[in-house]
């Protein structure tokens, strides 16, 4: 089975990377093309046997699994040239949120997935978002998710949750991220302790505090539950978070919805050439 990649940028990087290191896949059952040939060429250096196409009706005539890993706003022109090579037993998995498995089946005549990575899949760990199209059969869907899982958790969902499990698994490291390096920098500059060590502590703390709540069987208030004795020193941080978080998380739902609806009308337009009325996702 050959797995295709249109599109080398982050993402298509991390998943090319992950899939080989894992074992999922061998190199030489890879093919790419990136609008800027060093990209690819570099992976190809780097993983001997991946084989780098020169258009993009090339990854389309030698692939089975092909993922789109472009902006949302490159998309017409890339489906574009798909429908002029189009294979009808052909999986096509797009990677980006703000455009819909029907954009695609509207334009073309394969089988259309949404699978969304998150940049925890490079070290096979989290969750993958699959959301399948009309044409996708249940051996196709299968034989996605047995991809994904060498390097994620396969989580099935409807597609109007696209945005809020998107802001969860994708965009959730980043925020947890943001997070640590404003408790480690506040850490240093109050207490004078090393950045260094503060950094190691706390990056080890949220891998253990995750594996409490994938294998320990925690959820996240019982987690909190047990660390906070009543009047102890971490009940009254969590009292102090409580405060001052009030209304935040909300607040971060909707920043990243309305992102998601301003790209949502901009790929309706390219796609439709108009806004289209939809729901408020």
């Amino acid at each position: 089975m050959k797995v295709g990649f249109i599109g080398t940028g982050s993402m298509g990087t991390i998943l090319i990377e992950a899939l080989i290191q894992s074992g999922a896949l061998e190199a030489k059952q890879i093919m790419a093309i990136n609008r800027t040939p060093q990209k690819a060429q570099l992976l190809a250096v780097r993983y001997e046997g991946m084989q780098i196409a020169s258009s993009i009706a090339e990854v389309i005539e030698n692939c089975h699994i092909v993922f789109l890993c472009i902006k949302p706003l490159e998309y017409k022109k890339v489906v574009d040239e798909i429908a002029a090579c189009e294979r009808k037993d052909l999986i096509l998995v797009s990677i980006t949120s703000p455009v819909l498995i029907e954009h695609l089946e509207s334009q073309l005549e394969c089988k259309i997935a949404k699978i969304i990575p998150s940049i925890t899949n490079y070290v096979w760990s989290g969750a993958s978002i699959g959301m399948y199209g009309s044409r996708i059969l249940t051996e196709d869907r299968l034989l996605l998710e047995q991809l994904m899982m060498s390097i994620s958790r396969p989580i099935q969902i409807s597609e109007e949750y696209t945005r809020i499990t998107s802001d969860l698994c994708s965009c959730g490291p980043a925020f947890l991220a943001f997070f640590l390096q404003n408790w480690v920098d506040s850490a240093v500059e109050v207490t004078g302790l090393d950045r260094t060590e503060a950094t190691r502590l706390a990056c080890e703390m949220l891998l253990g505090t995750g594996k409490l709540l994938t294998e320990g069987g925690f959820t996240p208030e019982q987690l909190q539950q047990r660390v906070a004795v009543p009047g102890g020193i971490t009940a009254e941080a969590l009292r102090l978070l409580q405060n001052k978080l009030e209304g935040v998380f909300h607040q971060l739902i909707q920043v990243t919805h309305a992102k998601y609806e301003e790209d949502l009308e901009k790929v309706n337009t390219i796609f439709y050439g108009q806004e289209v009325n939809r729901p408020q996702y």
